[in-house]
């Protein structure tokens, strides 16, 4: 990979160790890329912007293979309702491209971090880099501790 990633940075100075994936950047799909990865999906999470009224976003992160839930979501965070930005908006809000959104590369937008309970069951995950086809697998106790991260009971298993 020729090029460090503010997301690498970010690790580095908080001392937390990772190793870099890379795949198509043609892949969005969480799934996708845990299949490409050779990794379970469990083990890959998607960061989802979801909106709140009259506040600023915030990032939630799934494993690909969940379905996030707005309600339990809502009941979690105090909300009457949330909704899941559009792609656009995703875009517009993060200044990244879908398949590339990762809380690491948006710190300085100093927005709510979110992880689903799930999370707690594994070691390290992987993470969006902050750039399409490049994913970072850390361990979860450093992802919460250096993003401030909330754990919450966020999603469903995926429709079949």
């Amino acid at each position: 990979m020729a090029n460090k990633l503010n997301s690498m940075r970010f690790l580095e100075t908080n001392g937390v160790p990772y190793d870099a994936a890379t795949f198509d950047a043609s892949v969005h799909d969480a799934v996708e890329v845990a299949r490409l990865l050779g990794a379970p999906p469990e083990t890959v999470y998607k960061t989802l912007v979801v909106e709140r009224p009259g506040g600023k976003p915030m990032l939630v992160m799934i494993a690909s293979n969940r379905h996030l839930d707005l309600k339990r979501l809502a009941a979690e965070t105090g909300h009457k309702k949330l909704n899941m930005a559009s792609h656009n908006d995703a875009e517009k809000l993060t200044g990244l491209k879908v398949g590339g959104i990762s809380a690491l590369a948006l710190v300085h937008k100093r927005w709510d971090v979110l992880i689903d309970r799930p999370a707690l069951d594994q070691s390290h995950i992987y993470v969006s880099a902050g750039q399409r086809g490049v994913n970072l697998r850390v361990p979860v106790a450093d992802l919460i501790r250096i993003l401030n991260v909330k754990v919450v009971d966020a999603s469903s298993d995926m429709p079949a």
